[in-house]
């Protein structure tokens, strides 16, 4: 299926590993020219190298820049100064009892989680603006919509980005600019694979009891009780990205293996 996207420039923010790697390889095969991101050179080069081992044509730029930071948007925008296609993937993580989580956290989670795309969403949406045509996906969680009580701060970056891409969607009204947000459920992403491992080995058990009991105890509602992998996740962000998609836009669409109880 030709998703219209080839030719199409493509920011995707952390991209280095992950699910934004994921993205990034799926666009890439769809023919969009990618921008990686990460914040060191050397992991953006090695995102970029790994891109085209697989997809030796590929049209790849990287940039190594800390979006959490005014300073590493502006970076960013300065080196790239257009996009039509805008992922905003970039995370942060770190379970911690909400009595424990300091201003600092919760200043830095928001900078780096919401921030970063408030800031690159206002200025590559007047390109797309002017050329009628673009995508803007906010990578979120199903930590929006259930809070986890282990990590009260990202859940509640998590369920900011919904409210602006609710909002940014409604203002392209009546434009081919859409604005969605994808939420996946636990994924076995690099820092949750390190976060596990980890775990299991300063419990001396191996690393399948630890997902076994993290399904069974803190994600029970999963249907599919395991980690979706970043592959399934990037599925549905170069779908909306794409231009088939181009009557999906205001949605918060879940790829998170059924945690969340709802049928809407």
């Amino acid at each position: 299926m030709d998703l219209g996207i080839a030719g199409k420039r493509a920011f995707i923010s952390g991209s280095t590993a992950g699910i934004g790697l994921a993205a990034a390889k799926a666009l890439v095969a769809e023919g969009a020219h990618v921008i990686v991101n990460g914040r060191t050179a050397a992991r953006v080069g090695a995102a970029v190298e790994a891109i085209r081992r697989e997809h030796p044509h590929a049209k790849v730029d990287g940039v190594a820049a800390d979006l959490g930071t005014a300073a590493g948007c502006a970076e960013v925008i300065a080196r790239f100064p257009d996009v039509d296609i805008l992922v905003n993937n970039v995370g942060i993580f770190d379970p911690k009892p909400f009595e424990e989580i300091p201003d600092e956290d919760w200043l830095r989670f928001f900078e780096t989680n919401v921030l970063s795309g408030v800031r690159l969403s206002r200025h590559y949406a007047r390109g797309m603006r002017v050329r009628d045509w673009g995508r803007i996906v906010f990578v979120s969680s199903e930590s929006a919509l259930q809070i986890p009580t282990e990590m009260i701060h990202y859940g509640m970056t998590k369920t900011a980005q919904l409210a602006i891409a609710r909002g940014l969607a409604e203002t392209f009204a009546a434009t081919g600019v859409t604005v969605n947000s994808v939420l996946p459920g636990p994924t076995a992403s690099e820092g949750v694979g390190e976060f596990v491992t980890r775990l299991a080995a300063s419990r001396g058990v191996e690393t399948a009891v630890v997902e076994r009991e993290f399904f069974q105890t803190a994600r029970p509602t999963s249907v599919i009780q395991r980690f979706s992998s970043p592959d399934e996740v990037a599925s549905m962000i170069v779908y909306v990205c794409s231009a088939r998609a181009s009557a999906t836009t205001g949605a918060a669409l879940r790829v998170d293996g059924g945690v969340v109880r709802a049928i809407g």
